[in-house]
């Protein structure tokens, strides 16, 4: 990894998460320089993140969401040797952790539903080693405020970030970036 993750997220605060070919479509023509990818088949992924690379941008592939791949440490080891992606998202430890021994970037992504999903971040995180924690839904800045005082590394604010209200409360929350799959958001 050249650069620590938090290094990238304050040249580059607006991350594109790309679920469909119509949002890969969109990024293309954005100026976003990260993009979460959300979609994608052990067919494509490759093509996918080649096309992305290849326009300069910094890629990091969610391995809980491929077709066609097992929840196992080989989808890390593909990822790597195969797709030249930068990073992994994942909300499994073990998958984190495997993405930052691999040398990749590695992303912890949470779903804060209730006290307790809140509860186990710290202990999932000191498991994981993770870059980053990415959030969801990002939209809840009173708990971004609550996380980024339990953690030491950067936290995205994912999901439901729909407009720029949005993204200034999660960043006045003290998130260092966003992430979402509104096109108009990747405009900020």
């Amino acid at each position: 990894m050249p650069a620590p993750l938090s290094d990238l997220l304050l040249e580059s605060p607006v991350i594109a998460s790309v679920k469909d070919e119509a949002g890969l479509r969109g990024v293309l023509r954005s100026e976003c320089k990260i993009v979460f990818l959300l979609y994608g088949s052990v067919l494509d992924l490759p093509d996918i993140v080649r096309t992305l690379k290849d326009d300069g941008r910094t890629v990091f592939v969610n391995v809980d969401l491929l077709e066609g791949f097992a929840s196992k440490e080989v989808v890390v080891r593909y990822v790597k040797e195969r797709t030249g992606a930068d990073g992994v998202l994942s909300s499994k430890a073990f998958l984190v952790r495997a993405a930052r021994e691999a040398g990749l970037y590695a992303v912890h992504r949470f779903f804060l539903i209730d006290s307790l999903s809140y509860r186990n971040l710290v202990p999932q995180l000191r498991s994981s080693r993770a870059d980053g924690v990415e959030i969801l839904p990002g939209c809840m800045p009173r708990v971004i405020s609550w996380v980024t005082a339990d953690i030491d590394v950067p936290l995205i604010a994912g999901g439901l970030v729909c407009d720029r209200e949005d993204v200034f409360a999660a960043m006045k929350a003290g998130a260092s970036a966003v992430a979402s799959s509104n096109e108009e958001v990747w405009k900020m």
